[in-house]
């Protein structure tokens, strides 16, 4: 397997069907894609509309779009810094194993960097060995004493109106 030239570009609205199509992808991988909600006008509105809510970068090989990371700006009161949170990182299955992935966590860590940010952290389901083998491969750590919290829909909405 010949490694592939790759390119990473930021995402322009014009790239909404594209980001929405790996989105669907990253959703079946994880089979989560029942929990999509998405469309691409709710994604063009929100990733490049009057107030952004997060950044997109797409991996190229060989001129052919082959992944994707959707990340934002966070921030740790414990650094006093930003931090960057990736949402999302996909590759394509026919591009996996070929460099994207790292190429994709490199880039980010590049941007942290540039913007003064103090980390770079996501999340990654429990059962997704082969992505926890990969993160530590790059120096990533487990946060294993730490626990996600969510609230949506209804809880959400009745939290509001407390």
């Amino acid at each position: 397997m010949s490694q592939p030239a790759i390119r990473i570009e930021r995402a322009t609205e014009r790239d909404v069907p594209l980001i929405f199509s790996l989105i669907k992808g990253l959703a079946e991988y994880e089979k989560l894609a029942h929990e999509v909600t998405a469309t691409e006008a709710k994604l063009r509105a929100t990733l490049f509309g009057p107030r952004p809510a997060a950044e997109v970068v797409i991996a190229y090989a060989d001129g052919t779009p082959a992944g994707f990371a959707l990340f934002f700006h966070n921030y740790s009161t414990f650094l006093a810094q930003p931090g960057i949170y990736l949402e999302d990182l996909y590759v394509l299955p026919e591009w996996r194993g070929r460099g994207l992935g790292r190429r994709l966590l490199s880039h980010l860590a590049k941007l942290a960097v540039e913007r003064n940010c103090g980390r770079l952290e996501w999340s990654v389901l429990d059962w997704n060995a082969p992505a926890i083998g990969f993160y530590r491969s790059l120096g990533a750590r487990l946060m294993d004493e730490w626990s996600i919290f969510r609230v949506t829909g209804d809880s959400l909405r009745a939290l509001a109106a407390q």
